[in-house]
């Protein structure tokens, strides 16, 4: 194996943990009166999940996930297709 590749390596994933570490966590309360949005939120975009391995911000592995959820301003998020107040 190249030496230098296997040196970039480690100094690429050195750099990187601590922006993932800080990536994982639910995302805070907005400043306007909100909603939890289930199933509309696009890969990688949710603000939390109910349960199940996507249970932080930013880590939904798929488009529409019913566990995941985004903040919504209050009201909206049954107007939304595809959207529920609840997990299912």
């Amino acid at each position: 194996m190249n030496k230098r590749f296997v040196i970039a390596s480690a100094f690429a994933a050195a750099a990187a943990a601590p922006s993932i570490l800080w990536a994982q966590k639910p995302a805070e309360m907005p400043s306007f009166k909100a909603e939890k949005c289930y199933g509309i939120a696009k890969a990688g975009q949710n603000d939390c999940a109910s349960e199940g391995n996507n249970s932080c911000g930013g880590t939904s592995k798929r488009n529409s996930d019913p566990k995941a959820w985004i903040y919504v301003p209050a009201g909206y998020c049954t107007r939304i297709v595809g959207g529920s107040t609840s997990p299912k």
